[in-house]
């Protein structure tokens, strides 16, 4: 993971930037470029029974000049104080394909975005970009919480057995994201594993449910191992290491809160059809609960290809 250029999403429906102050933020501790990017689409400008073609044509071009000079006026204060910072405004319906368009294009090393909780039901119905670039963006993804940010420490979630279908490669991937943003920011580490309990399913086993706490012994040796010997691998002290037993789901985000954590990295694989549409994969859930700021990894691209479902 380098940390060369930061792509920051501008939301204009909101007073405060929380993703550009994290963004500015990092910047300063490591020298990263930013670029702001602001989406803007009005249907009003787009198809009119009121005004012709070329006077809509007009209408777009000076909301975006207004706009690429609002960016501009962010970006002042920042290169007054020695930072790097470039501006860019779009135009277009589906903000996320906007975005990612400009991933694709720009290549950054992180994406920053402002969060919205929103209930399962809507997200379904109508969709959000956040949820879309969380599937579909493949530079690591900052989302954002609205709440107060106090650099206490962050804490990187893995999965050393792939419970969930991830490469072993993707929690080198997050290792190494926390001792790179430890050190840049200045943020002690940690290291998170969580094992889910007893599949339901498995209850119905008679010698299994009259051996069960011999059953979570052996499993728990099991994670316990498997997270020790990764981090050991990776040169992560022990006593950084926490190890969990519950959903991640509720878990996580109960730790997360006890602890004073203020950014949880997270693995997340390419998921695909109704089964995703309808309950979300486990860093879905997760985001849903947490109230950290979040940074979502995927594997890189030549893990990709077992990755994806």
């Amino acid at each position: 993971m380098n940390l060369r250029q930061l792509l920051v999403v501008i939301d204009p429906s909101q007073p405060s930037q929380p993703a550009l102050q994290r963004a500015q933020w990092l910047a300063r501790a490591t020298g990263a470029k930013i670029e702001l990017l602001l989406c803007e689409y009005n249907s009003a400008l787009e198809h009119s029974v009121l005004f012709d073609q070329e006077t809509l044509t007009k209408g777009r071009s000076s909301l975006l000049e207004e706009l690429q000079a609002d960016l501009e006026a962010t970006a002042q204060p920042l290169r007054e104080q020695g930072l790097e910072v470039s501006v860019q405004v779009r135009w277009g319906k589906r903000t996320e394909q906007l975005i990612l368009q400009r991933v694709n294009e720009l290549q950054p090393d992180l994406v920053f975005k402002s969060s919205h909780h929103h209930g399962p039901l809507k997200r379904l119905l109508f969709g959000n970009s956040s949820w879309q670039l969380l599937r579909d963006c493949p530079a690591p993804l900052w989302l954002v919480q609205h709440g107060d940010w106090q650099s206490r420490s962050l804490c990187a979630a893995l999965d050393p057995l792939h419970s969930a279908d991830k490469p072993a490669v993707l929690d080198q991937q997050l290792i190494e994201a926390a001792k790179l943003l430890s050190a840049a920011l200045e943020m002690p580490a940690q290291y998170l594993h969580c094992y889910p309990p007893l599949p339901p399913s498995l209850l119905f086993d008679t010698q299994l449910i009259n051996d069960y706490e011999h059953y979570n012994q052996v499993c728990a040796e099991q994670h316990r191992t498997a997270f020790e010997q990764l981090l050991q691998a990776a040169d992560v002290p022990l006593d950084s290491a926490t190890l969990l037993h519950g959903f991640a789901e509720q878990e996580l985000p109960r730790y997360v809160r006890e602890q004073g954590i203020d950014l949880l990295l997270m693995g997340a694989i390419s998921r695909s059809h109704l089964a995703n549409a309808l309950i979300g994969n486990t860093a879905e859930r997760v985001l849903e609960a947490v109230e950290c700021d979040v940074l979502v990894l995927k594997p890189q691209p030549q893990a990709v290809s077992s990755a994806v479902e």
